[in-house]
């Protein structure tokens, strides 16, 4: 199921330590109440359970922040695993901001923030511990978008945002038929060089462009 957007899901556990990673197994489900999902697999801990789990059970609350093309290097960062002593916010070199209706911080360089109140997890039926899966169900109460995204119209600008997308494997991607000729972006999106540690190694007669990391998990982003 591809491109599948990401939440990076920020939460806080009973000594308000801050826990961030992305999920791709992650949507909005439905109006009213505004909900959203992300889902969770076995962690290495010694209940088996990820540390974004374990936080949003303990504390009813997480937030969600849509990952977009400048923050996709530091997204990255964030989905490794370490141990639940290690905040990922600062290791990444992002910056936390005080949400208003949740304890967790949102990430400030984000541009849309999403502030959730647990509702239910339901653990899906699998088949051995290493499969486990677990639903998250959060109601939003509360949202941040970052002013200049918003159209006269009062309209989220895509182009502006460019949220980036999981395809599987390793693999992510973004439209880059959502930006307007002469953005910027375009010439980053085209030359890998731009792009520390990754190198492009394939290119076609529609400018579309892959690029893989030499390091760390080795995404590769489709354009």
């Amino acid at each position: 199921v591809i491109p599948r957007p990401i939440g990076w899901i920020s939460t806080v556990d009973s000594n308000g330590l801050v826990n961030l990673a992305p999920y791709s197994f992650f949507n909005a489900i439905c109006y009213r109440p505004p909900t959203v999902m992300f889902a969770s697999g076995a962690g290495a801990s010694d209940d088996g359970n990820k540390d974004s789990l374990r936080n949003v059970e303990m504390t009813g609350e997480f937030g969600c922040n849509i990952v977009t093309w400048d923050t996709r290097e530091r997204m990255n960062q964030t989905s490794a695993t370490f141990d639940k002593e290690v905040d990922e916010m600062a290791l990444a070199g992002l910056t936390p901001a005080p949400s208003q209706l949740v304890s967790p911080p949102r990430v400030a360089e984000a541009p849309v923030h999403l502030e959730c109140k647990h509702i239910n997890s339901i653990e899906i039926p699998h088949w051995g511990d290493a499969d486990r899966y677990v639903l998250v169900l959060g109601e939003v109460i509360g949202i941040h978008i970052q002013d200049d995204l918003i159209t006269e119209e009062g309209l989220i600008d895509v182009a502006r945002m460019l949220p980036v997308g999981r395809l599987g494997y390793n693999d992510y991607t973004v439209d880059p038929a959502v930006l307007p000729p002469g953005d910027r972006r375009l010439r980053e999106l085209d030359y890998a060089n731009v792009l520390p540690g990754f190198e492009r190694v394939y290119y076609h007669e529609y400018d579309s462009v892959e690029y893989f990391a030499r390091a760390g998990c080795g995404c590769r982003f489709f354009l």
